[in-house]
């Protein structure tokens, strides 16, 4: 009898120590996500756009911790960069995935010298991995089964079709079992066509979950996070009407400063 209780007792003390150091784990994540977000390398045009793009409460929905390895699909300007690279740096790992510098004089060129210019700029970008993407061909992240958390924030649209077929089988390749696939995108209406709104920028749900289940994904969860109610998904020049970009420059920038960032999915797919 006394066997059992010294048996029972030390498994109670194990699982409270476990316990222990799961929530102190997770303390050191959320803290150190949260001075990522407020750190002052963070311009405060892009900190402006935090009450739109909930970067805390989507990447915890994502099961982000600061120890994982993470592959941004094209960062572009590098607004979630200047998140994942200060909260993963000396303990995780983050790749970015993004078009090559042909030495085009073209938008693709451009955004990456961009990109690695702006990772030059700070120390907190030093441990930031660059690779080549393409939507149109086979791609490489990571050694295969190696990534826990692959990331795409309102690319999709860029890709169409093919692309999100093509992006979606090469996350597949990279994650580990268990991983995860976090995407955030425009979301278009059911009342409307793809097909005749693909230039909109807007991209329906159905199909990004029909797509990433035809990788071999599974749909975990879908969150309301970065949804707006207001975004009628239906302007002149599509989503780049509303801010930040405001194409339609002076014109009727109250009304679209006053519907905000897009309606947009966040959906959590693991394979």
């Amino acid at each position: 009898m006394k066997l059992i209780k010294t048996l029972l007792t030390a498994s109670i003390i194990t699982a409270t120590v476990v316990t222990s150091q799961i929530a102190s784990a997770h303390q050191a994540d959320d803290h150190k996500l949260a001075q990522a977000i407020a750190g002052e390398h963070r311009s405060d045009k892009n900190s402006a756009r935090d009450q739109f793009r909930h970067p805390k409460e989507t990447l915890d929905f994502f099961g982000f911790h600061s120890k994982m390895t993470v592959v941004e699909l094209t960062p572009g300007g590098g607004w979630y960069t200047e998140i994942l690279a200060p909260a993963l740096k000396g303990s995780g790992k983050l790749v970015g995935a993004h078009y090559p510098d042909t030495g085009a004089d073209d938008y693709y060129s451009k955004s990456r010298k961009k990109l690695e210019k702006k990772l030059a700029s700070n120390p907190v970008f030093s441990e930031v991995t660059l690779v080549d993407f393409d939507p149109k061909k086979d791609n490489k992240y990571t050694p295969a089964g190696t990534a826990d958390l692959v990331l795409t924030f309102r690319n999709l649209h860029n890709w169409k079709d093919a692309g999100m077929k093509q992006v979606f089988k090469d996350a597949y390749k990279s994650l580990k079992t268990g991983g995860v696939l976090g995407v955030v995108e425009h979301r278009m209406p059911s009342t409307q066509d793809w097909k005749t709104n693909k230039r909109s920028g807007y991209v329906p749900q159905e199909l990004v979950v029909e797509y990433a289940k035809a990788a071999g994904f599974t749909l975990a969860a879908s969150s309301n996070i970065n949804a707006n109610a207001k975004d009628s998904a239906d302007h002149p020049k599509g989503v780049w009407s509303l801010p930040p970009v405001l194409a339609l420059g002076e014109k009727d920038k109250e009304k679209y400063l006053a519907i905000g960032e897009s309606d947009r999915m966040t959906l959590k797919f693991v394979k």
